[in-house]
């Protein structure tokens, strides 16, 4: 039997994760590393804790399967995202790398805004202007360590880190280019004009390849170290959100799905960069080369039904909160709760707002506080979906994350978002499974990424309910409507 290997490498550690070419999951293995967190709002990893991460995680992963190293046909990854790794011509990390929680480079986001409007930006890449991505983390870096600035031959996200320490070879995919911040979605190139308004070296930025690109084989020094076989092929991958989107079986135009996990997204595939006058969502270049990925993430979905439950419930299981908000009825007896507990991206693109109950009376149960975090997660999502809708199609959304295990709140979402919910019966390992397909596109093993259909296996459909259809439309409105009214109060 054939194998494909996937690495998930996420900000608590590397997951690895072997699947047969048949798409069952044979094991997988866990290894965990340290983030710093620090001066408020800064966040750094060091590389060298990746690989040894790798290094456990795949050692331990071959000898739980007990299969044999050279039956492994190629290696890819799904990678945490809009990091800045600087490494010098040997590849070793000149600092640690500023990770995509870190926020410190608002000065140098401050910068380009005011040397480009926020819409003519959003055209070329996709994305609004913000020290999240990677590049403006690098531009800090140039202007607050200059001595590192110049010792940096590349610069890296985490995955591309490791394709380095298996294969010598420095690049990256279009996904993670794209993540960086100054990247052209129709060129699918870094691109000039946005780097124009920087001093950024293009030199000291990697090559950029499809996800598919086989970025060379596992060398000598990284067999002994990690147990495969040297020759393996290494493909270089995506990041994660964008493997997800292959996991989780969008790889034609209108697929779409929802992740909600602390945080949230909906992401569908599209043919085109989906423009939003609005800019309320945003778009990433896709694994399968030639599509993309339009997107709209919120901030704090599942982190808000923690949030309360910790707050106010922190005596009963979250069984036992499902069973108290089903308790309630559709519209939580007139009780709307804005999701927006440390302020909110898409839709709203707005730091400052914040979470609140709004239509408490002294009639309001405990299952309508409940179920109005359900729903006001579903009503933030479900106007992410109605932007994504006035370009595409969009029927049906497969479910995934540790949130879609509630019942209730799958079917919330079928009737807010007036679509068939699919549940799949693995929730989280959309990103590995994303890979794996990757890599048995990138070796051949597969002729296409439709292969995903022998990895994701639906347990469960949701229908949207007719007889709350008009019910569901209105709180959406209302729930529209409250943030409007209290956008500028906060």
């Amino acid at each position: 039997m054939k194998y494909l290997l996937a690495h998930d490498l996420g900000t608590s550690g590397d997951k690895a994760t072997l699947f047969s070419t048949d798409g069952e999951l044979i094991a997988s293995s866990l290894s965990s590393y340290d983030t710093h967190y620090f001066n408020s709002n800064w966040a750094e990893q060091n590389a060298e804790d990746w690989w040894n991460a790798f290094c456990a995680s795949t050692s331990s992963l071959i000898r739980k399967s007990g299969i044999d190293p050279q039956d492994i046909s190629g290696i890819s990854f799904s990678g945490q995202m809009m990091g800045c790794l600087c490494v010098d011509r040997a590849g070793d990390p000149l600092r640690p790398a500023i990770i995509w929680a870190d926020m410190r480079a608002r000065e140098e986001a401050a910068g380009i805004a005011a040397k480009i409007s926020l819409f003519d930006y959003y055209k070329v890449c996709g994305h609004r202007i913000s020290q999240s991505y990677g590049l403006y983390k690098f531009m800090w870096i140039q202007k607050n360590e200059p001595e590192i600035y110049e010792q940096t031959y590349k610069t890296l996200n985490a995955k591309d880190f490791i394709v380095l320490k298996l294969t010598g070879t420095f690049c990256t995919d279009h996904s993670d280019a794209n993540g960086c911040g100054f990247f052209d979605l129709k060129t699918l190139d870094w691109s000039d004009e946005l780097l124009s308004l920087t001093d950024i070296d293009r030199n000291k930025l990697p090559d950029v390849h499809p996800s598919t690109f086989i970025a060379g084989t596992v060398t000598d020094e990284a067999s002994e170290k990690t147990g495969l076989a040297k020759g393996t092929p290494v493909i270089i991958g995506a990041g994660d959100g964008v493997a997800s989107n292959v996991g989780a079986g969008s790889i034609t135009p209108g697929k779409t799905f929802c992740c909600l996990g602390t945080s949230a997204w909906i992401t569908t595939t599209a043919e085109e960069h989906l423009i939003d006058p609005q800019m309320r969502t945003v778009t990433w270049a896709h694994m399968i080369p030639g599509l993309y990925a339009p997107n709209g993430t919120m901030q704090y979905a599942g982190g808000s039904l923690s949030w309360l439950k910790h707050t106010l419930f922190p005596d009963i299981s979250y069984d036992d909160i499902n069973t108290e908000a089903a308790k309630s009825s559709p519209g939580s007896g007139g009780l709307t709760f804005l999701p927006y507990l440390i302020g909110e991206r898409a839709p709203r693109w707005d730091d400052d707002a914040k979470g609140c109950f709004i239509g408490l009376t002294p009639q309001t149960s405990k299952g309508d506080l409940i179920r109005s975090v359900l729903e006001g997660v579903a009503c933030n999502l479900g106007i992410i979906l109605d932007v994504l809708r006035g370009s595409i199609d969009v029927n049906e959304l497969t479910l995934l994350g540790g949130g879609a295990k509630s019942s209730l709140w799958q079917q919330i979402m079928a009737d807010i978002y007036d679509a068939r919910i699919l549940v799949p019966a693995v929730l989280e390992e959309a990103g590995s499974m994303g890979a794996a397909v990757c890599a048995g596109v990138g070796t051949g093993v597969y002729k296409d990424f439709s292969a995903v259909d022998r990895f994701l296996k639906i347990s469960s459909v949701r229908e949207p309910g007719p007889d709350v259809k008009q019910l569901y439309k209105e709180v959406k409105e209302r729930f529209d409507r409250y943030y409007s009214a209290l956008k500028g109060s906060w």
